[in-house]
């Protein structure tokens, strides 16, 4: 974590200062607001700013708002000045910290106002396949793609390539093209110089300079302009950009990620993509399947969830009931893990009794069909865990394993009939061929069209 702090070391300034650092923190330090704003813009970067609180907070929080740069500010003072505490709060401070400084008390609010978790939670194998591939190619310096329906975790897959990539010990930037203005985005990237437009008050070094020697995340690139491609394909082709309103290009050496939940394909065809820039930034594609396709993750995630949001609204953990979980395998999760993790947020602060049951669990929009690999998950999951139908035995094996014997099973039952075993299990053809194709290529012998296992 980056921690900038404004005002004075002397003193108890300084000795929060040696306390972040000793928790992990690489604390920048500057003497006054405009020194604090000069180190922002100069690319240096922060996650957190701890100003003192006898400066102008104000003034820094209206600065970086102008400018639109978002980073989290707290302000520190002497423990008795409650009115001060409350100006700062009033001013835009998301925390106050009283001095003398206590070192749990450092860590809690450094923890909390920068809390953001990148923990990729999974058992599916579907999820598992796309991560090795992400391993795999994270220690080269090829651009990469990541694509995936809103909400299934891509930018938490463009920080695992981060993490595994020799760039690891650089600076990993993230750009939201989607949430940024189309007159602002090409400063937000390449930056501007003093004057370059109206609201320009300073020198600001873009999101590339910020991101050198590391990596730069494009969220949502296929929300950028057509006429702002083109400048970012100089970019990635020159290795060098030129700032809003500068003369001299400057030399930048980024690996580039991008993320899309469109078919860029299809965009470049329709001309609202270039089709250079797509070959470009698309040297390797890794492709995230939605969360109605990873039934196994389903219930990691929602326990992941209901440990987390206990914690937080400090409430006892309660277990996920089998009925509720039944329930969460069959939903069609159109928002995907984001859309999960608001239910099990819902559910852990509406659950009474002993466990999360099905009242608790309130699924957002219309009734959705369960996908047919939720179904399958659903079914092999009930014959695990069903006790009473004699199946104590399959205790302590996982559900893929299971889900695979039961297709097998079933396929041999009807002597090699796919049309037939699709039709007993409850999912499509399609979904059974990719299975058995799963299964040859993991080794697994599969009985051919016709016959049954073992003949």
């Amino acid at each position: 974590m980056r921690l900038l702090i404004i005002g004075s070391l002397d003193g108890q300034i300084g000795a929060a200062s040696r306390i972040a650092m000793a928790r992990g923190a690489k604390v920048m330090h500057a003497t006054d607001v405009e020194g604090g704003l000069e180190a922002i813009r100069s690319g240096q970067g922060a996650d957190m700013v701890m100003i003192d609180v006898r400066l102008d907070i104000k003034l820094l929080i209206d600065a970086l708002a102008t400018e639109r740069i978002t980073m989290p500010v707290v302000a520190c003072g002497v423990g008795t000045d409650t009115g001060a505490a409350v100006r700062a709060i009033k001013a835009g401070a998301k925390e106050y910290i009283p001095l003398p400084p206590d070192p749990d008390l450092i860590a809690a609010v450094l923890a909390a106002v920068t809390a953001e978790s990148h923990q990729l939670v999974f058992r599916d194998p579907r999820m598992a396949q796309a991560l090795r591939m992400a391993e795999q190619v994270a220690p080269s310096e090829a651009s990469i793609m990541i694509t995936g329906e809103s909400g299934t975790g891509k930018e938490l897959m463009a920080r695992f390539v981060h993490r595994k990539s020799r760039r690891a010990n650089g600076r990993f930037v993230a750009v939201n093209c989607a949430a940024i203005p189309e007159n602002l985005l090409e400063s937000e990237l390449f930056g501007h110089e003093k004057g370059a437009f109206t609201g320009a008050v300073a020198r600001r070094v873009g999101r590339f300079e910020e991101a050198n020697g590391g990596t730069l995340l494009l969220d949502e690139i296929s929300e950028m302009d057509v006429r702002l491609q083109a400048k970012l394909l100089r970019a990635v082709q020159e290795r060098e950009i030129d700032r809003v309103g500068g003369n001299n290009p400057v030399k930048v050496d980024v690996r580039l990620l991008a993320t899309t939940n469109r078919n860029l394909e299809e965009e470049v065809r329709k001309g609202n993509f270039r089709d250079d820039l797509y070959f470009r930034l698309n040297v390797v594609t890794l492709a995230i399947p939605p969360l109605r396709d990873r039934p196994l993750d389903i219930e990691a995630l929602a326990v992941h969830f209901i440990k987390k949001y206990s914690e937080v609204n400090a409430l006892p953990y309660r277990a996920l009931s089998a009925p509720a979980k039944q329930m969460l395998l069959r939903h069609g999760w159109r928002g995907n893990v984001r859309e999960l993790e608001n239910t099990m947020h819902r559910a852990v602060l509406l659950a009474g009794g002993d466990d999360i049951g099905p009242d608790a669990i309130i699924l957002t929009g219309a009734a959705a069909q369960p996908s047919p690999a939720a179904s399958l998950a659903a079914t092999a999951a009930a014959v695990t865990f069903d006790a009473a139908g004699g199946t104590a035995g399959l205790v302590g094996r996982t559900v893929a394993d299971v889900e695979r014997d039961l297709i097998i099973d079933t396929l041999s039952h009807t002597l090699g009939n796919r049309t037939h075993a699709a039709t007993i299990l409850g999912i499509s053809i399609r979904t059974l061929r990719n299975k058995l194709r799963q299964y040859t290529q993991e080794g697994v012998p599969v009985p051919p069209p016709g016959e049954p296992a073992g003949a």
